[in-house]
């Protein structure tokens, strides 16, 4: 059997490893347009805040490694065209400018997804960076040498953990976000005590702007040196990153007739299979299942792409394997700061016709004795008819993702509230009070049921 995968970092990578160990005879063949496969695209804040000095690290295997195993790696090949009809794949090689036909059994798409960048006026200046590839990190770590100021463009995830990684180096930051709200994956309120909690630092290296938005970027020959809002500021800056989000690459399969989901993203069965037979679809530029509705939804993650690999290549070797869903669960870090998720948002829980209830609680997330106790602020979700736990949030110093995972746990059963209060938690001074916060949240939104 031929199996060919276009894209190598998490998705395409994690299909290629678990295919030869499902079928160790098959040939398997990785084509990509990057100049490293395998890598740990999650990592690449942290490398340009200094958490480690090489790279490399972010290099989970490396083409050599790969080809150890009998898996063939082409980097700086771009795949141009799908060919369902004959089962070949155009390949064009972007080093030697050439183009040549590929036949497969198997194609498994992986992709990816590319930055968006906004429409704003001169955006072709150098020291202008996206977070995206290995090369952006080289790049921008580079470029830290010589600068005393940054601009961030966008206030998500990655932009929040590009803040920290700037003033870990001491460069002054200023954080731009178009919308009202940090982190509008959040609830409102819960966003806004992120804005406050980050604010409470007291700290001159960085300021966050919200509601207003980068029209033009000015500068010189020599890359950008200021950025300019809708209502005419202006910020010096050494070089500007864009975090405003990212898009699906899907434009192939769409050449080649598959399916786009309601998300843009590539539609997909549990099996990972697409519309046309033997073509499978895995990690940023596939939709999922959102567990908690039962509905479409396109969350690209490298955890949810991991495991979308390992399921389309085990499916695509012959085996049977299923992938039922993500939970949106995520967590990020900014400074003293950690934010976690899972589920659905009181506001997405609405856009869904639900009828909420809520609970949120601030609480230490040990005994308040000890000397690293912080504060946690838990947000719960629940419907309000049945009592069915729907998502929850959590911000604050202490330790936001072990709670959210246990929710997600929780999330995954289909628990109500009534149910969910009744969970035995681990106790000891160091790891948490005696009544969890997450079990405190959860009997205050009991006690809201109650009194109904």
């Amino acid at each position: 059997m031929k199996i060919v995968i276009i894209g190598g970092v998490a998705a395409g990578a994690k299909a290629a490893a678990k295919a030869k160990r499902e079928l160790p005879d098959a040939e398997i063949d990785i084509y990509t347009d990057d100049t490293h496969v395998s890598y740990s695209a999650c990592g690449i804040p942290y490398y340009i805040e200094g958490n480690f000095a090489d790279y490399r690290t972010l290099l989970v295997r490396s083409p050599e490694e790969f080809a150890s195993e009998g898996i063939n790696v082409h980097l700086q090949h771009k795949v141009t065209k799908i060919i369902p009809e004959t089962k070949q794949v155009l390949v064009h090689s972007l080093q030697g400018n050439n183009v040549f036909l590929v036949s497969y059994d198997k194609l498994v798409i992986a992709t990816g997804a590319r930055p968006i960048i906004p429409p704003i006026k001169n955006n072709c200046f150098k020291n202008i960076f996206t977070v995206r590839k290995i090369e952006d990190a080289i790049n921008i770590r580079k470029k830290l040498e010589d600068s005393k100021r940054a601009v961030i463009i966008g206030g998500g995830y990655i932009g929040l953990e590009m803040l920290e990684a700037f003033v870990r180096n001491n460069i002054i930051t200023t954080l731009i976000e178009r919308g009202n709200y940090l982190m509008p994956v959040l609830d409102e309120d819960m966003s806004e005590l992120v804005k406050e909690q980050l604010f409470s630092i007291h700290d001159e290296k960085f300021e966050i702007i919200t509601g207003h938005t980068v029209t033009e970027f000015c500068g010189t020959e020599d890359g950008v040196t200021s950025v300019e809002t809708e209502n005419g500021q202006v910020f010096d800056t050494d070089l500007v990153v864009i975090c405003t989000g990212v898009r699906p690459n899907v434009e192939i399969a769409v050449e080649a007739g598959i399916k786009l989901g309601i998300t843009g993203a590539i539609k997909v069965n549990k099996r990972m299979e697409t519309s046309i037979k033997d073509i499978y679809a895995c990690g940023d530029c596939c939709e999922e299942n959102f567990i908690v509705t039962n509905t479409p939804v396109w969350m690209p993650l490298g955890s949810n792409a991991n495991k979308e690999g390992r399921c389309a290549a085990i499916n695509a070797t012959g085996g049977f394997d299923e992938f039922s869903g993500v939970l949106a669960s995520a967590v990020t870090r900014c400074l003293r700061l950690t934010i976690s998720m899972t589920g659905l948002t009181e506001k997405e829980a609405q856009k869904h016709g639900y009828e909420t209830i809520s609970a949120k609680v601030t609480k230490n997330d040990k005994v308040g004795y000890m000397p690293d106790a912080n504060n946690i602020t838990l947000k719960l979700i629940a419907d309000k008819n049945t009592g069915k736990l729907l998502g929850g949030q959590a911000v604050g110093a202490g330790d936001s993702d072990k709670r959210i995972n246990s929710l997600a746990t929780a999330l995954l059963g289909g628990l109500t509230v009534e149910e969910f209060v009744r969970n035995d938690l681990t106790y000891a001074p160091p790891f948490s009070p005696t009544i969890d916060p997450l079990l405190n949240a959860a009997q205050i939104l009991r006690a809201k049921f109650n009194s109904k």
